[in-house]
C-alpha cells in the first residue's frame, strides 16, 4: 500500500494515521520463509524501486527508503514535514477543496490542471465477480471448499450413482484449486490430503479392519496443518479453525464408511452367499430334481438323495439361475 500511495499523483493522509513500514516479507512461491541471501536481494530491489518512484514524484527519497529497509513508519505530520506526502485532509470534501485549481505533474511528465469544484464524485465498487473471487481466496474458505470437494468425491465413490455429491464436490474442488493459485500452498500437505482420500476409498474396497481409515485420518490432519504455510498469519487458516473442520470431516467419513460396511454385510446375508445353510420345505418329490420353498421363495432344486414332498431340506449350494442344491435337514 505504501508503494502505491507513493506513486500516486497526490499522496494525502488523514489526521491520526501513519504510513511506511514497507519492508518486504520473505515468502517464497511455496510459502516457505526465504533464506537470508534471497531476502537481502528482494530488499535491495524493493529499496531501489521505491527510490526511483520517490525521485520521480519529488518526494523524500531517504524517508521512502527507510520505510522499506528499516520498516520505519511516519505519522501524518512527520510525513508532511519531511516532504513524503502532499497534504493532510480530514475528509473527501476537504481534499477536493484544497486540490481545486492545483496543477499536478503526471508520471509521464505532462502537466494536468485540476478543476474539481462542483464535480460529482463517483465510487467504483468491486464487481460481483471481483467480490466473489476475493471471497473464495480467503484461506479459511479455500480450505472448507477443499474439504467439501473431498467429501463429495468420497461420497460418490462410496455410493456410486448419487451424482449430486460428485457434482458439488467437483465444483468445490475446482474453486479451491483457483484459490490455491493465490495462496502459498505446500504441495506436500496437499498430497497428504489426496492420500487420505485414496486411503478412505481403499477402505471401502479392502477389508483392513479400519487401519486404512486410521491412516487416512492421520494423513488428512497432518496435511491440513501443512497445507498453507506462510509467515503471514492472514495467508493461512488458523489452527483453531482447521482442527474442528478436520475432526468433523473425519467423523462424517467414518459414519459413511460404517454405512458402506453395513450395506455390504446386508448384501452378503441376502444374496447368493446368504442362501447357503437356509432351511426350507420340499414342495415336490426330489429324485433328483424338484421344487422347494426356501427363504420365502419357490426354487428349483436338486438333491443327491431322494427327498419326499413335505420333508425339511437344507441349502447346500446356490447354482446358476434360480436353482439350488439341497440335502435333508
Amino acid at each position: 500500500g505504501f508503494l502505491i500511495a507513493l506513486a500516486c499523483d497526490i499522496f494525502v493522509m488523514a489526521p491520526g494515521t501513519s504510513t511506511g513500514s514497507a519492508h518486504p516479507v520473505g515468502v517464497s512461491l511455496t510459502g516457505q520463509a526465504m533464506d537470508k541471501t534471497m531476502e537481502e536481494k528482494v530488499t535491495h530491489d524493493a529499496a531501489a524501486y521505491v527510490r526511483s518512484i520517490a525521485e520521480k514524484r519529488g518526494r523524500n527519497v531517504r524517508m521512502a527508503e527507510d520505510a522499506v529497509r528499516l520498516s520505519l513508519s511516519f505519522t501524518e505530520k512527520e510525513a508532511l514535514e519531511g516532504g513524503l506526502i502532499d497534504l493532510i485532509a480530514a475528509s473527501e470534501e476537504e481534499i477536493i477543496a484544497r486540490l481545486d485549481g492545483r496543477t499536478i505533474e503526471r508520471f509521464e511528465g505532462t502537466k494536468q490542471p485540476l478543476a474539481l469544484a462542483g464535480r460529482t464524485v463517483i465510487d467504483l465498487p468491486m464487481t460481483a465477480r471481483q467480490r466473489f473471487l476475493l471471497t473464495i481466496a480467503n484461506p479459511n474458505l479455500a480450505y472448507i471448499l477443499l474439504m467439501i470437494g473431498f467429501l463429495g468425491l468420497y461420497f460418490e465413490f462410496s455410493h456410486p450413482g448419487a451424482i449430486l455429491p460428485g457434482v458439488l464436490g467437483g465444483i468445490s474442488l475446482l474453486l479451491a484449486i483457483f484459490a490455491f493459485q493465490i495462496l502459498p500452498i505446500n504441495y506436500v500437505g496437499l498430497g497428504l490430503i489426496l492420500l487420505a482420500l485414496i486411503l478412505f476409498i481403499l477402505e471401502i474396497k479392502v477389508q483392513s479392519f479400519g487401519m486404512l481409515a486410521v491412516g487416512g485420518i492421520a494423513a488428512m490432519i497432518i496435511g491440513s496443518l501443512m497445507l498453507i504455510k506462510s509467515p503471514i498469519s492472514e495467508l493461512r487458516p488458523s489452527l483453531g479453525f482447521i482442527l474442528p473442520v478436520v475432526l468433523g470431516v473425519a467423523a462424517l467419513v467414518l459414519f459413511l464408511l460404517t454405512l458402506v460396511v453395513k450395506a455390504h454385510a446386508r448384501r452378503s446375508s441376502t444374496g447368493r452367499e446368504g442362501m447357503v445353510g437356509e432351511i426350507g420345505t420340499a414342495r415336490t418329490d426330489l429324485s433328483p430334481a424338484g421344487r422347494v420353498f426356501v427363504h420365502g421363495e419357490l426354487w428349483v432344486a436338486e438333491s443327491a438323495e431322494p427327498i419326499r414332498a413335505g420333508e425339511r431340506v437344507k441349502v447346500l449350494e446356490v447354482l446358476e439361475g434360480l436353482k439350488i442344491r439341497v440335502g435333508k435337514a
